[in-house]
This record gives C-alpha cells, sequence and structure tokens, in this order.
C-alpha cells in the first residue's frame, strides 16, 4: 500500500499591498508519486472560490529553503532565517505565500522517511514493474 503524508499547516498569503492574510493549508507528500510534493489551498485563497492544489517537485521544495530556486509556474526562496516564501504563477495571476521555514523543513523530513532522497526513481521503477506484471494476470 503506497503512503500518503498529511500535514496541515498556516502560511501567510501575502496581499499585493504587502498585507498578510493568514491560511490554513495541507502539505501532501504520497510515496505513489515521490518526485512531488502537493499544496492544497482553501477556497477562499482563489478567485473562484474554489479549492486548489499546486504540484511541484519535492527537491524544488528542498532547495529553496537555503537559495533561490524554480522557473517556470512555481518558485521558492528564503526569506530571513525563518520563513521561506513560495510563488505560484498561472494564467489568473501571481500568489506569494510565505511559510515558516521550520514547517516546510518538517514536512520534508517526514518525507524523506517515507522515501529517502535518491530512492525516488527506485519506487517509480517497482511501481511500473507491479503495472506490468499485473496487468499479464
Amino acid at each position: 500500500m503506497a503512503v500518503t503524508l498529511e500535514q496541515p499547516a498556516r502560511a501567510r498569503l501575502i496581499a499585493p499591498e504587502g498585507q498578510e492574510r493568514a491560511l490554513p493549508v495541507v502539505l501532501r507528500y504520497a510515496a505513489a508519486d515521490p518526485l512531488a510534493v502537493q499544496i492544497t489551498f482553501p477556497s477562499q485563497a482563489s478567485l473562484d472560490g474554489v479549492e486548489v492544489t499546486w504540484i511541484f517537485a519535492r527537491q524544488l521544495l528542498e532547495e529553496g529553503l537555503v537559495a533561490p530556486a524554480g522557473s517556470g509556474d512555481v518558485h521558492v526562496w528564503p526569506c530571513g532565517r525563518a520563513r521561506t516564501v513560495l510563488e505560484f504563477h498561472s494564467h489568473q495571476g501571481l500568489a506569494l505565500v510565505q511559510f515558516d521555514k521550520v514547517t516546510l523543513r518538517r514536512f520534508l523530513t517526514r518525507s524523506y522517511a517515507v522515501v529517502p532522497a535518491g530512492e525516488e526513481e527506485a519506487g517509480l521503477d517497482l511501481d511500473r514493474g507491479l503495472s506490468r506484471l499485473l496487468d499479464g494476470v
């Protein structure tokens, strides 16, 4: 059975005027998709009033805790010693979300207990092999 890790967290949505709004979010990591992490934002955080989930590389989150990282739709960078900023780009606009660094570090540590760094590809190969085996039955 594939393990899924969920961690509720508090984030701060940074408004264009620089004001911050607290948001409850869910950080998720699934062994079935070992290269990715997910962050789900509540409906009140989106422009169209629906829950939004962003999926991006676990390695990007790890790298962004210590130095600016990312290209495309998701960017991550440290903000002082205690916080990390995630920047999400979509066709609807841009969102800046700030997390306590310790929250993200705890989540990553827990995710590495599920699938250690460097072993993500092995899990993918095993899943593919099992699928082929079971499809042939």
